[in-house]
Formats: structure tokens, sequence, C-alpha cells
């Protein structure tokens, strides 16, 4: 979509360059969103660690420093621009924030 778009970007590989926990704060607070959002749900290795149930009683140092460890643990794709930051794809989101009609 962002190429189809002429939107200028540049792709990142968190599996193989993990966010660092500065990155992820930023992010975090960029977002706006509540910091869960920004763990894979889906994710194997989420389940394989039982993230559902040890999440809750995690605090945002651990959160963070859980996220940091592991690429797979983020959820993907995050479009991280000047000013805001969107995690998960939802294609109306993107082109609102982008400016795609």
């Amino acid at each position: 979509m962002l190429e189809a778009n002429g939107v200028v970007f540049e792709e990142r590989n968190i599996k193989e360059s993990n966010p660092t926990i500065e990155e992820l704060k930023e992010w975090h607070k960029k977002s706006g969103l509540p910091l869960n959002k920004f763990f894979n749900t889906s994710g194997q290795l989420y389940k394989q660690l039982k993230l559902k149930d040890k999440l809750p009683s995690m605090n945002e140092e651990e959160q963070y420093n859980l996220l940091a460890s592991d690429g797979m643990i983020v959820k993907r794709p995050i479009l991280i621009a000047d000013g805001f930051v969107l995690v998960g794809f939802n294609e109306s989101d993107w082109k609102a924030a982008l400016g795609i009609e």
C-alpha cells in the first residue's frame, strides 16, 4: 500500500533487529495506545510464554523488557512517522494518517 501510493519509507525487520526499550517507550508515547496493544497476541511465542495470563501482573518496565527481548512478540506492522505511530494494519487508519485517498 505504501509503495503503490508513492510513500517513501524505510523497512525494518524487527525479528532480526529488535526494537530497543528506548524505541518502544517513544513509540508507545506517540501512539497513545495502551502498552498491551504492542504485543503480537496471535504469535506463537506469545502463546508459548502464556503472556495472556502473565501480562496483567507485569509492570510497564517488565513489559518493555519483554518486548525488546524478541521482535516476534511485537505486533506488526508498525508505522512510525513524525508525530504518530500506528500499530497493526488498518488500511483506513493508515490512509487517513498519511493523507492518502
